[in-house]
């Protein structure tokens, strides 16, 4: 059984907390499963794994009735008592929580006093006034009602490519012991990386594809079957996303997972080329076609397959694509590079004018993390001993300046608290290094945490904190969060003012976008690149999946441009250090390779790299 992550739980028990209100339950409860799902969403421990080997935390809140739901969760990722409860409230009234400014007490009170069940339920009352009959309830109340609803039809209905990963690992952990099962792995766009998925394909090779697909549509996590066959079964999960299983031959598998990866663009060029040379290409392989340009029949009849993608491409001369390139934008011009003056793939053909991307193992260091200082969730201690492990040679400490209120910003005198703490981690680390008490994981060159901030840019183009503090960090992340209301030339100024500060080092999700309903600022890109370019600021790829800023095609213009790039986590607690991976995945996406990322080289490289932004703005300066 597939453990549940603490976002899991933690989301378990805010329903839970949810359904309580919304049935009229006394406040304490709800609030008690609320306080229980903030301790375990804010856990450095993982619960589940815990309870099942026998070792629960402690957890504020948790007495022994909850610690049973635990142990019922951890044991059976179902907990009987949440059924119950979904049984006795309609989904439609969990559904109303959406609406912004709509909580669960509001929701018992409108369903008991109008009778509410719906969506459509509340527009209709709120047009026609009737909400304002609820005692707390205004006008105004019912036009910000309308507008959250409104705003819920426009909201994305894709997944993020983090929720999509867990998706994927729970049905692919839960399938692993199926027998038959050769090979599981993610299609689609969620093979590609692309920074937001629709529904979840999953493709399989089995001996036994009916084992197979009567397992997947059995899941304890699916909510409806929506198909159930041999060869193609699909489902409906209970966070209602939709899952696709395709099933091939062992045999087929390249030929099935090349057309279930796309893109459709990719595979449409593919096909010509392959009817170029007299095939029809499908999932289930190659067809030899007649000169009519119809599959032969009889005798002649010729059919092609392959079990693995390498094999597709050669019989096409190609090398090998990356699944992060098959999107049309050059990947196939590239690819033909490779070839022979016969036009033939050589036996070792390289991969022609294919980039080689960059992968995780490459990066060495992380240049955006924060703590609890500002608005980061553990210790600095906690995040710095979970990079070492990593292997990591740094990171870089940027918790927020103190223009960003919201995010308990440091001012000066908690700068300087700040760097007698981290001096004093770093002796500690040199000194374990010297003795050989270090994790086997730490590079040559030791690990130490660099002193930087996360520097708000103001809304009249000034910095948080004056040159002589600026220039006392090791690092400094500047970014944009308030005042995005501003004309394109206003914000790009702000930019650019960042970019040209002999002491602002890496512009951080220079787009400012969030992929949850947050549009990208409206800069004058191309100055904007290539002012970065001329003075080595260094554009940042943020790997938060709901950022992924950079992302491909910007990040593919800026390095055209001659910037530099650096991926980084943005974590604000352990477990967001991983959100690197998705960093890297725009990245490979754009074509990006090691050797144009900095943080894929030694500490000393970057703070080399640093050390002379300044002179790099007087030479522009001077020009």
């Amino acid at each position: 059984m597939p453990l549940l992550s603490n976002a899991e739980l933690a989301r378990i028990f805010y329903e839970i907390a949810d359904l309580l209100e919304i049935k009229g339950e006394l406040v304490y409860k709800a609030v008690a499963y609320r306080r229980v799902a903030d301790a375990i969403e804010r856990s450095p421990v993982e619960v589940a794994r815990a309870y099942r080997e026998h070792r629960p935390p402690r957890l504020v809140g948790v007495g022994a009735a909850i610690a049973e739901k635990l142990e019922e969760l951890a044991d059976t990722g179902r907990l009987a008592y949440l059924e119950r409860l979904r049984g006795e409230v309609p989904r439609t009234l969990l559904e109303l929580l959406a609406v912004p400014g709509v909580g669960p007490r509001t929701v018992h009170t409108l369903h008991e006093r109008l009778g509410i069940a719906d969506l459509d339920d509340l527009r209709r009352a709120a047009e026609a006034g009737a909400l304002r009959s609820v005692r707390g309830m205004t006008e105004r109340t019912e036009q910000a009602i309308l507008a959250g609803i409104a705003g819920l039809a426009r909201m994305p209905t894709r997944m993020r490519l983090g929720q999509a990963a867990r998706l994927v690992e729970k049905v692919a952990e839960a399938l692993a012991s199926t027998p038959g099962l050769v090979r599981l792995e993610a299609a689609g766009s969620f093979r590609r990386r692309v920074p937001t998925i629709g529904d979840i394909d999953l493709l399989a090779a089995s001996g036994d594809p009916r084992a197979l697909a009567d397992r997947f549509v059995a899941l304890a996590s699916v909510e409806k079957v929506l198909a159930h066959g041999p060869h193609k079964s699909a489902v409906q999960l209970n966070e209602g996303r939709q899952v696709d299983l395709m099933i091939a031959p062992p045999g087929s598998y390249g030929s099935f997972l090349v057309h279930f990866t796309g893109s459709k663009a990719h595979n449409v060029r593919l096909r010509a080329i392959a009817r170029e040379r007299g095939w029809s290409l499908s999932e289930h392989g190659f067809v030899r076609l007649g000169p009519d340009g119809e599959p032969l029949t009889g005798e002649a009849a010729e059919t092609r397959t392959f079990p693995d993608e390498e094999s597709v491409y050669g019989f096409l001369d190609l090398p090998w694509i990356e699944p992060e390139l098959r999107e049309d934008r050059g990947e196939i011009e590239a690819a033909m590079a490779a070839r022979g003056a016969d036009g033939r793939l050589p036996k070792d053909p390289g991969r022609g004018a294919l980039p080689t991307l960059i992968q995780v193992a490459d990066l060495r260091g992380d240049c955006h993390v924060h703590s609890d200082w500002s608005d980061g969730v553990h210790a600095i201690e906690v995040m710095a001993e979970a990079a070492r492990q990593r292997g990591y040679s740094w990171i870089v400490l940027t918790d927020h300046s103190v223009g960003l209120g919201i995010a308990r910003g440091l001012d000066v005198e908690r700068v300087l608290a700040q760097r007698e703490v981290l001096r004093a981690l770093n002796a500690r680390y040199q000194r374990e290094e010297t003795e050989g008490r270090a994790p086997e994981v730490t590079p040559r060159d030791g690990f130490r945490v660099l002193h930087g901030v996360e520097l708000e840019i103001r809304a009249d183009a000034t910095l948080d904190f004056d040159d002589a503090l600026l220039a006392s960090f090791d690092v400094v992340v500047a970014s944009l969060h308030q005042g995005r209301r501003q004309s394109a030339r206003q914000l790009t100024e702000r930019v650019l003012a960042a970019i040209h500060s002999p002491h602002v080092d890496i512009i951080a999700h220079p787009s400012g976008r969030m992929l949850t309903g947050r549009d990208e600022l409206p800069l004058e890109w191309e100055i904007v690149y290539a002012e970065a370019a001329r003075t080595g600021t260094l554009l940042e790829i943020n790997g938060s999946d709901n950022r992924l800023d950079l992302d491909d095609e910007r990040a593919r213009r800026a390095r055209d441009m001659g910037c530099r790039l650096v991926i980084s986590s943005d974590a604000h607690r352990i477990a967001e250090l991983d959100f690197v991976a998705y960093g890297v995945d725009m990245a490979r996406r754009g074509w990006i390779g090691a050797g144009e990322v900095i943080n894929t080289g030694s500490r000393d490289e970057l703070l080399a790299w640093v050390a002379a932004k300044p002179d790099r703005v007087l030479r522009r300066g001077a020009a």
